[in-house]
């Protein structure tokens, strides 16, 4: 197995890259009585805190009134403004309620079966009585996935305790309520004599009102099948007190009958049930009153992961009762422009860049800094492979591409300037949750040897795997995997197929690049792929045996079809491995999968009544509380979805977590041999310094330095000087930076970055021709032959700019989150802190990209000789 530095790319795995993204990127409730509004205060920032007591009482016979529980409960949320689509938000509180009978999944329908839980959902308009009532939120503009989330049908005596709510109008306290504005043929006979409905209706953005009595009148976005999981959730409050839950919030585009957007406001209601407050016992006491002071039946802590029944009295079904909708604490969100905006509010053709997925969360927000400036071009940044769009831009069907590392240009070819432009990375994403109901695993370790037993599919996934030649004894997912076991302590063992792959990208990536260099430089990932049993005697997948490390793709080599008396595996027979590793082509389809805990896993079998015959697909999504799931993904990405990532070891008993911090240690490590050309990060320099993040990259602006007319020129140089500017300003705004990336500033650790763009801005604005050559002219990017230039910049370069350059020396007081594998303390999870209009050209620009490419495959050369001829 031969190892190497980060090569310059070339076009062999162009065809396999093909697949491109573009980015541009009130009246009161019925029922309810008049409470004061919740308590809402956003920091100067973008987050958000308040604090109020939440109360229960009961009020005796004689109508004096007792309390029964009194709480100072404080909630935070860490992002309210500019938010996306499915991005996630991190809500947490403190003196709550304790809760009681966990449930195994807590979202939607399956977490009622709790006690003092705190329910978090999202909800249409604000809290503020100054609004028009249309704009004002109310229960019946809150979303929930399910009739049983907000109605309660036919409830029998002693199941109403909603009637003997203190707090409830006269409207609740009736037999039927809610249901005034609902259509007689809606629903079924609610007036029965001895039961009890409350309805909450759902009203739409559009004002459309869903009687919410039965599943078939809720809105279209509620259905069974819906493209979405729930994200309403009930949320367990330990025994101390606190709580928190990384909240996914939809807009319009996910869910249209909810609505909010950039232009509809919206907000996060935040309850913690503390029980109903409970009026004047009947006389007779009824059950009704006996079930409104039901005080629980589970001891705080405890877990109820078989669902058995609980107190409703306590339970987080009954939200919308005044009781509990008065404890409410409201959080405003705002949401950013919509990835159509530039599309919409700007009738120029783009100018569009392609490259690098890294860049996608950042694109979202810079495109609109840009079409909203008619000073500026309309912005489209196009996603495809590096080399694709490295190819696209040497052949001047794109002025530029968005690359994270040297590539290797056509013989003859013009110069070519490299502009660092983000710096960010990638992780192994996860979704891992500890056994016996205990909650979400929030510090998972990996080595590189780990990575490299999944990706070269060296688990057995199941039973199926035990046949395979030369490995039939290697454990069946990484849970079952000693080594694994010693990293990550008190996970279940019970075998899962996904955990016995990693879901990666199907084409080349420079992130594939840089993760198996990664590999390569760690020994004893090297020596296992190399053929070298592990300490407990795994071994590697014969068919990835000396595998060529690093390389831009990772290839399904495995060819072992089961044998089994499985009669649909006998219909469908198919190579096992590579039906589990099933990678894809976008690293948001990896994000997506971790969002919603659905592997890519291609083993599930279906019958087929109408055929007779068994087809093979997807598996279902996991059951909250027995995840286990892994991909690769961005860091620009996790931070936008909330996706916990893995730290990565750099030596023995050292694990590197992506921070601020450890990427900048990365970026200082980092060297530049020419100028123009990228910062190389070693690896091996990595692993002896310790504290850097092996997955930091940078992106850059790649462009010609010879050939462009002067617009495109200054178009390119113009975007190099925002985007490493305006644009490495932290925010959720147009323009800002968003989490997953660091800053590049003028100084400090990343000032060599930042000179490099001004100096590659400044050469792609001259366009200097080669010596006797004239300058361009005509023609929307230059016609002009200039001849055979290094991609270095040729004679571009100044004298005595040939030495290496290498980032300033770290500050001694800087170090990255370092854990000694001794100690158990929780690694952290990343905190550093889509217009489509390529249309119908993008076909044609990518069909230039490959023609052009196979015409380079045969003439193409490494620059950067293998590691030890340099």
């Amino acid at each position: 197995m031969s190892t190497r530095c980060l090569p310059v790319r070339n076009a062999l795995g162009l065809s396999a890259a093909l697949a491109v993204v573009a980015i541009g990127l009130v009246l009161p409730p019925p029922g309810t009585a008049a409470v004061p509004p919740a308590p809402r205060a956003a920091a100067a920032d973008d987050s958000f805190a308040a604090a109020r007591t939440v109360s229960r009482v009961f009020v005796d016979a004689t109508g004096a009134e007792t309390p029964v529980a009194s709480y100072d409960v404080t909630v935070k949320a860490d992002q309210t403004r500019n938010l996306r689509g499915r991005q996630r938000i991190r809500i947490s509180w403190s003196g709550a309620q304790p809760s009681g009978g966990r449930a195994a999944n807590p979202y939607g329908e399956k977490g009622l079966a709790q006690e003092y839980p705190v329910v978090v959902m999202q909800c249409r308009g604000r809290d503020d009585a100054t609004l028009p009532a249309a704009q004002q939120l109310r229960p019946e503009t809150c979303w929930t996935a399910s009739v049983a989330q907000r109605s309660q049908v036919l409830r029998s005596e002693g199941e109403s305790s909603w009637r003997r709510d203190l707090y409830a109008d006269e409207a609740r306290q009736s037999p039927v309520s809610g249901a005034e504005s609902v259509e007689a043929d809606q629903c079924p006979p609610l007036d029965v004599t001895s039961y009890s409905t409350a309805l909450t209706p759902f009203v739409t953005r559009a004002g459309e009102t869903f009687s919410a009595c039965s599943a078939t009148t809720m809105p279209p976005e509620a259905a069974v099948d819906a493209a979405f999981p729930p994200a309403e959730i009930n949320a367990f409050t330990d025994e101390n007190g606190n709580g928190s839950v990384n909240y996914e919030l939809r807009s319009d585009v996910e869910n249209e009958s909810l609505g909010c957007s950039d232009k509809v406001a919206c907000s996060i209601v935040v309850i913690p049930i503390v029980g109903l407050s409970c009026a004047q016992p009947s006389s007779p006491a009824s059950v009704d009153d006996k079930a409104c002071r039901a005080q629980g039946r589970f001891a705080p802590g405890s877990s109820n992961g078989v669902g058995a029944g609980i107190d409703l009295a306590v339970g987080p079904a009954l939200w919308w009762s005044a009781s509990n909708w008065r404890n409410r604490f409201s959080i405003p969100v705002t949401f950013g422009l919509p990835p159509d905006t530039c599309d919409v509010l700007d009738s120029r053709p783009p100018t569009g860049f392609y490259g690098s997925e890294l860049i996608a969360q950042a694109g979202l927000q810079w495109s609109p800094a840009y079409c909203l400036n008619q000073k500026r071009f309309k912005l489209q940044l196009n996603q495809t492979s590096d080399i694709a769009g490295f190819n696209l831009m040497e052949n001047g069907t794109g002025p530029a591409a968005v690359v994270s590392s040297e590539q290797e240009s056509a013989p003859g070819g013009d110069p070519v300037g490299y502009a660092p432009t983000a710096i960010t990375g990638f992780a192994v994403g996860y979704e891992v949750d500890r056994p016996d109901n205990a909650g979400e695993f929030t510090h998972l370790r990996l080595n590189a040897r780990l990575i490299a037993k999944l990706l070269s599919q060296s688990y057995l996934g199941s039973d199926l795997g035990r046949g395979h030649p030369g490995i039939g004894d290697n454990p069946l997912a990484m849970m079952n995997d000693p080594e694994f076991q010693q990293l990550n302590r008190g996970l279940s063992q019970t075998t899962q197929e996904a955990a016995a792959t990693v879901l990666s990208l199907s084409n080349d990536s420079d992130v594939i690049e840089q993760l198996t260099e990664y590999l390569a430089q760690d020994e004893d990932a090297a020596a296992f792929l190399g053929g070298k049993p592990d300490p407990w005697g795994m071994k590697v997948n014969p068919a990835y045996e000396d595998i060529e490390l690093p390389r831009p793709e990772w290839p399904l080599l495995d060819t072992y079809i089961p044998e089994t008396e499985n009669t649909c595996r006998q219909q469908n027979p198919s190579v096992y491995f590579s039906q589990l590793a099933a990678p894809v082509t976008t690293l948001r389809k990896i994000s997506e999968a971790l969002l919603d805990a659905w592997p890519n896993v291609q083993t599930k079998c279906d019958y087929d009544p109408s055929t007779l015959l068994y087809k093979v697909g997807r598996v279902d999504r996991q059951s909250y509380g027995a995840r286990f799931v892994l991909g690769i993904v961005s860091l620009g990405d996790a931070a936008r979805y909330g996706l916990k990532t893995a730290a990565l070891q750099t030596r023995k008993g050292t694990f590197v977590a992506p921070t601020d911090a450890s990427m900048t240690r990365a970026i200082v490590l980092s060297q530049q041999r020419k100028p123009r050309l990228p910062f190389v990060l070693d690896q091996a320099d990595v692993a002896k310094d310790g504290k850097a993040y092996p997955g930091t990259m940078v992106v850059y602006t790649a462009a010609r330095l010879r050939g462009l007319d002067k617009e495109t020129a200054a178009t390119v140089a113009q975007f190099v000087r925002i985007s490493t500017t305006e644009g490495q300003v932290r925010g959720s705004g147009n323009g800002e930076l968003p989490a997953g990336y660091v800053p590049i500033r003028k100084t400090g650790p990343t000032a060599t970055l930042f000179a490099s763009a001004q100096l590659v801005a400044a050469a792609i604005e001259a366009q200097k021709p080669a010596p006797g050559t004239p300058a361009p002219t005509g023609g929307p990017t230059g016609t002009t032959d200039t001849g055979p230039g290094p991609t270095d910049g040729g004679d571009l370069t100044p004298p005595g700019d040939d030495a290496p350059s290498t980032a300033p020396a770290a500050p001694t007081t800087s170090s990255a989150p370092v854990l000694d594998v001794a100690d158990p303390a929780p690694t952290s999870a990343t905190t550093v802190e889509e217009s489509g209009t390529a249309g119908k050209l993008l076909p044609l620009l990518l069909l230039a990209a490959l023609v052009g490419g196979l015409v380079q495959v045969g003439s193409r050369f490494f620059v950067r000789p293998p590691r030890g001829l340099s």
